[in-house]
């Protein structure tokens, strides 16, 4: 029982992470430099719609992973790649960038773009 707890436990560390719990990565607005308010706006729209898709994907692989410990004991979306952490991470670093620079630059709200 105990080595059936641990093995469990140890499975479910590899688990996928929620979307929502994915820190961004770190990129500076200056990534973002000399882009227009236009195309700070629509490097943002992109980035979004991106993040949402691998958003849509980590949920499908936290709930594949789920139903692997359940079923077998092992995180089989996460070990088969279809993890999007990296991904996330690096979309939601690009977001912040963007609307950092868009700050810097005082571009009006997107609703008014």
């Amino acid at each position: 029982m105990r080595i059936a707890t641990t093995a469990l436990i140890a499975a479910a560390a590899g688990c996928a992470k929620s979307p929502e719990d994915i820190q961004a990565a770190s990129l500076p607005p200056s990534a973002y430099a000399g882009a227009s308010c236009a195309d700070l706006a629509a490097a943002d729209v992109s980035a979004a719609t991106q993040l949402e898709d691998a958003s849509r994907r980590q949920r499908e692989a936290q709930t594949g992973d789920a139903v692997g410990v359940f079923l077998i004991g092992i995180p089989m979306a996460s070990l088969g790649g279809n993890d999007a952490e990296a991904e996330i991470a690096s979309l939601k670093g690009q977001r912040a960038a963007i609307q950092q620079a868009r700050a810097a630059q005082d571009c009006p709200d997107q609703g008014s773009v």
